[in-house]
C-alpha cells in the first residue's frame, strides 16, 4: 500500500520543474504568428521527436472550471477537421511511432516520437491540433467520462490518492495552485460546450506555444516543412490570461487531519518555497535531494532503516513559475504514533538547520546532479522537452546547457540558510492522513 503514495507523488511531480542537460546545440526563431520554434539536429538514431508545449496549466483556469487544462490533454486527441475521431493515434501507430501528453500547474505538453522519415506527419498532426481541433459535444462527453474515471481510479479510490490535493488546498488560500490539475467532478459536470470552446481559443494558439523538435533532421528542410504546416495559423486574439496573484505568507502553523481507506497513518509537512529559477530554489532542491534521494538519503537512512518509524519517507520541492511548495511525507510503520513520526521528520530538518552538511555529502549531491545532467538528455524526446521547458519558464533555452552552474554556485552554508528560512513551523501545513475509524 505504501507504494501507492510513492507512485502517486512521482506522477504528480513529474512536471515539477525543468530537467537538466548539457552540450545541446540548437537553432531557435519565431514565426510571424508568434510561434517559437526550437530545432536540435542529432543523427545518432533515425528518429525524431516533434513536440508542442502550450503555456497553459491549471493555474490559468477559472475558479469554478478547474481541470480544463488536463481535460484538454485528453480532448485534443479526439481529432480535427481533417482527422476523424479516434484516428489520431492510428496515424502514429501505422508510422511505427509513439505519442503522449502531460499537464501541470503551468503548462501542457504534447509529443510524437517518430521515424525520422515521418517528420512531416508529426508536424501535420500538431498543426491540426493547434488550428482545427474538434471541440464539440460528442468528444467532450467521451473525454468527460474518461477524466472522471481517471479521477476515481487515481485519486478518489486510490489509497493516499488525495494527499496532494488536500495538502495544497490548505497550503494555498488565494493562488490557483490550491487546485490540482485533475480538477473536480462538480466542475467537469457543470462545464458546457461553450466553456471548452472558449478555453481552446484563449490558450491553444501559436503565440502561446513552443514547437520543439529534436532528432534526425535537416535544419533547413525542417524550417520549410514548418512553414507549410504552421506559418499560416493565425495569431490568437486578445490577451492571454496569466493570474497575477501573490499568495500571502503563512504566519502560524496550520494543522489538520484527513481520513482515508488506508491501513497505515501518514504525516505530511508542506512549506512555501520560492519560485523555480530563483537562487534559493536551487539550494532548496539540493536540500530535498540530501534528505530524500536514494537509499542512503538522511530520511531513508534514519527514519526508515535505523529508527523504523516509517515504511518510507521523503521530501521533494515542487518547482513552479510562481512560489511553489516543498512536501515532506512519511507513512508510519505498524504501531508507530503519527506524533512520534512527526518528531522524527522534524529532527531531520532541524539537523540541517543547525549544522552544515559534510563536505562528503555535499560532493555526493553535486555528483548526483552531474549524473542527472548526463542521463536526462540521452533521448531526443528528453531533449525536445527540456529545450521547451527552459524557453517557456525562463525565456532561455540555452539553460539546458548551463543549469548545472546554478547548482554549483550553491554552498553548504546556502543549504543551511534555506533550511532555516523556509522550513520553519510558522511556514507550514501539517496534515495527518489517518485510517478511517471502523464502523460498528
Amino acid at each position: 500500500m505504501q507504494k501507492n503514495l510513492v507512485a502517486f507523488l512521482l506522477l504528480c511531480f513529474l512536471f515539477s520543474g525543468p530537467a537538466f542537460g548539457q552540450n545541446i546545440q540548437f537553432v531557435e526563431y519565431d514565426l510571424p504568428n508568434g510561434l517559437k520554434v526550437i530545432l536540435h539536429e542529432d543523427h545518432t538514431t533515425p528518429n525524431v521527436c516533434v513536440s508542442v508545449m502550450y503555456h497553459v496549466g491549471s493555474k490559468n483556469e477559472k475558479p469554478n472550471r478547474t481541470g480544463f487544462a488536463h481535460f484538454f490533454e485528453h480532448l485534443l486527441f479526439e481529432g480535427s477537421d481533417n482527422i476523424q475521431r479516434g484516428e489520431f493515434d492510428d496515424h502514429i501507430n501505422e508510422a511505427g511511432g509513439d505519442n503522449n501528453a502531460n499537464t501541470s500547474f503551468d503548462r501542457t505538453y504534447y509529443y510524437e516520437l517518430l521515424p525520422s522519415n515521418q517528420l512531416a506527419l508529426g508536424l501535420w498532426l500538431e498543426s491540426e491540433r493547434m488550428l482545427h481541433a474538434k471541440v464539440e459535444k460528442i468528444g467532450i462527453e467521451t473525454q468527460r467520462q474518461v477524466v472522471k474515471e481517471e479521477r476515481r481510479l487515481r485519486y478518489d479510490n486510490q489509497p493516499y490518492g488525495r494527499v496532494l490535493e488536500e495538502t495544497l488546498k490548505r497550503l494555498y488560500r488565494t493562488h490557483p495552485y490550491k487546485n490540482t490539475p485533475i480538477g473536480t467532478m462538480e466542475h467537469l459536470d457543470a462545464a458546457e460546450e461553450i466553456d471548452y470552446q472558449t478555453f481552446y481559443k484563449d490558450f491553444y494558439r501559436p503565440d502561446n506555444a513552443i514547437l520543439s523538435i529534436a532528432g534526425d533532421l535537416d535544419i533547413n528542410q525542417t524550417k520549410q516543412l514548418i512553414d507549410v504546416y504552421f506559418k499560416n495559423i493565425p495569431r490568437g486574439k486578445g490577451e492571454i490570461y496569466r493570474p497575477k496573484v501573490t499568495e500571502p505568507p503563512i504566519t502560524a502553523e496550520v494543522r489538520d487531519t484527513a481520513y482515508d481507506n488506508v491501513q497505515l497513518p501518514a504525516v505530511i509537512l508542506a512549506y512555501h518555497i520560492p519560485a523555480q529559477g530563483t537562487p534559493d530554489y536551487y539550494a532548496v532542491q539540493m536540500l530535498s535531494q540530501l534528505l530524500s534521494q536514494g537509499e542512503s538519503s538522511r530520511m531513508n537512512k534514519h527514519i526508515v532503516d535505523e529508527q523504523q518509524k516509517a515504511v518510507f519517507a521523503g521530501l521533494f520541492a515542487l518547482g513552479l513559475e510562481d512560489p511553489g511548495a516543498s512536501v515532506c511525507y512519511a507513512v508510519a510503520n505498524m504501531g508507530v504514533d503519527p506524533k512520534d513520526l512527526e518528531k522524527g521528520m522534524d529532527a531531520e530538518i532541524e539537523e540541517v538547520q543547525k549544522n552544515l552538511i559534510s563536505e562528503l555529502e555535499f560532493q555526493k549531491l553535486l555528483n548526483q546532479l552531474e549524473s542527472d545532467f548526463v542521463s536526462t538528455n540521452d533521448k531526443v524526446a528528453g531533449v525536445a522537452e527540456n529545450l521547451a521547458n527552459y524557453e517557456m519558464y525562463f525565456g532561455d533555452a540555452n539553460l539546458v546547457n548551463t543549469e548545472l552552474e546554478r547548482y554549483r554556485k550553491v554552498t553548504r552554508e546556502d543549504i543551511r540558510r534555506v533550511a532555516n528560512k523556509y522550513f520553519q513551523k510558522n511556514n507550514r501545513v501539517v496534515l495527518y492522513w489517518l485510517p478511517k475509524p471502523k464502523q460498528p
